[in-house]
């Protein structure tokens, strides 16, 4: 989804807690990277993986100037053979401590598992923040928490994914972007490739 889809995403959503939500959760995101930079993980459940807000960040890192936005995804199964980063398993979230800001997407109940890994990092002094369909456990754990509810008449989580990475570099410093011309024909890009299926060699 590019800026101008977003900017009408807004207005639609304009009278609605939505856009101030979004951008409230992006605050928090922000806050919590900025101070170490590079040590943002992102993490789903084992039934969904976050590949277009991972995306989407990386996106809003280069073009905001806030590399710090840049994710690194944590993945519960990472096939043998796999380029690097995106062959981080859930071992990952075990040496996270101060300074590292785990983000949790979970449209659904995050099981067991992953809330223990997520309680640890906690303890260790990590930041947990969440965006997620209203899981109890989950909320208790985050220091800050976004609930989209499955099945909400307004929208769904993945619309709020956008909402919050596109408000995650409203306020970094412009990157050199070059003329109106050329911004717009990136930008028609990047909704052409962030609209295509996850690549299964990321």
């Amino acid at each position: 989804m590019d800026a101008v889809r977003v900017a009408l995403l807004r207005e639609v959503l304009a009278g609605t807690q939505w856009p101030g939500d979004a951008r409230r959760f992006a605050g928090s995101l922000r806050r919590s990277v900025a101070p170490a930079g590079g040590k943002l993980l992102l993490v789903g459940t084992e039934g969904y993986e976050p590949w277009h807000m991972a995306a989407h960040l990386v996106d809003e890192a280069a073009w905001s100037g806030l590399p710090e936005l840049a994710p690194t995804l944590v993945r519960h199964r990472v096939r043998p053979g796999e380029p690097p980063h995106p062959s981080v398993g859930l071992g990952r979230l075990a040496a996270a401590g101060r300074g590292h800001t785990v983000l949790v997407v979970a449209p659904r109940e995050p099981g067991e598992g992953l809330l223990e890994r997520v309680h640890d990092a906690r303890r260790a002094g990590a930041t947990v923040l969440s965006l997620d369909g209203g899981d109890r456990d989950l909320g208790a754990l985050a220091h800050d928490a976004l609930s989209v509810p499955d099945g909400g008449a307004e929208l769904d989580l993945d619309t709020v994914q956008h909402l919050v990475s596109a408000a995650a570099g409203e306020n970094g410093l412009p990157a050199q972007r070059g003329s109106r011309r050329r911004l717009r024909d990136r930008l028609a890009g990047l909704a052409d490739r962030l609209t295509a299926p996850p690549p299964s060699r990321w």
